[in-house]
């Protein structure tokens, strides 16, 4: 019929992992305004996820903030009943918590064999057991359930590889690897699980500060490396989850989808 939204998620309650700010807002409004039944804004800051909870309350959707740092499996377990006790059953996931951890900052590290190997835990904890702490807590639910929609945010350093970010390139392949073979267990319950592969989002910056660094030798240098020129936006990941998660994506799992504006082709 026309008029109809192909991307409709039919009321169904999802929690996003890092969904405090960046790429994890955009997706937690995407499919706030496409039909959720409701949305956990999970972040390890409390107040961020509160203040996207409310922008979504605002769109007239129900939603809660679920506070937690994906790493560690019974803050995970708490903060998804909770939000379960308030919202309905969770039958949409989306981890897209990632970069360093909650006390660490990205950025380059040294050459692998120069680097520390107490540092590689901090990439290890958040990109691949936070992914698999979430999914160990919500698949029995979705099975319960007879549905469910996983996506996983990766990384182009984890399909291609990265140097100098090679625990990170490690953690984000193995989480890759982990949705495929969730997928398979998990199909014949009406699960399916996908991950998206991103390359360099736009910095969160507002006015005069973006527009100087779009302007920047450095930023058209890393720019000129894509083959649309352009670093992606929180949009374009969220477009490609919220497909993922509707109907329109049924038979579709165990994939990666490159989001990266042609920086790395997939076959």
């Amino acid at each position: 019929m026309i008029g109809e939204d192909p991307l409709d998620l039919g009321g169904q309650v999802a929690f996003i992992s890092g969904a405090g700010q960046g790429a994890g807002r955009a997706i937690a409004l995407a499919l706030a305004r496409h039909n959720a039944g409701g949305v956990a804004v999970n972040d390890f800051m409390p107040e961020r996820a509160a203040a996207v909870a409310m922008e979504i309350k605002t769109l007239g959707v129900p939603a809660v903030a679920a506070p937690a740092d994906v790493g560690d499996h019974a803050a995970v377990a708490s903060s998804m009943a909770e939000a379960a006790s308030v919202l309905g059953p969770i039958t949409i996931l989306v981890n897209n918590a990632g970069n360093a951890g909650p006390h660490s900052v990205m950025g380059l590290s040294p050459l692998f064999w120069e680097s520390d190997p107490n540092d590689w835990d901090r990439y290890f904890r958040t990109n691949l057991q936070g992914v698999m702490n979430c999914c160990h807590v919500a698949v029995p639910g979705m099975i319960a359930q007879g549905k469910g929609r996983i996506v996983t945010i990766v990384s182009d350093a984890g399909r291609a590889g990265e140097a100098r970010l090679v625990a990170y390139s490690a953690a984000k392949a193995g989480a890759a690897g982990f949705v495929r073979a969730l997928a398979r267990e998990t199909g014949r319950f009406g699960i399916t699980a996908n991950a998206i592969s991103l390359s360099t989002l736009e910095p969160p910056l507002d006015g005069s500060a973006r527009a100087e660094f779009l302007a920047s030798d450095r930023a058209r240098a890393h720019v000129a490396r894509y083959v649309i020129r352009r670093f992606g936006t929180p949009d374009d990941v969220a477009n490609m989850v919220l497909f993922l998660c509707s109907d329109a994506a049924s038979w579709i799992t165990g994939q990666t989808y490159p989001v990266n504006g042609g920086y790395a082709f997939a076959l």
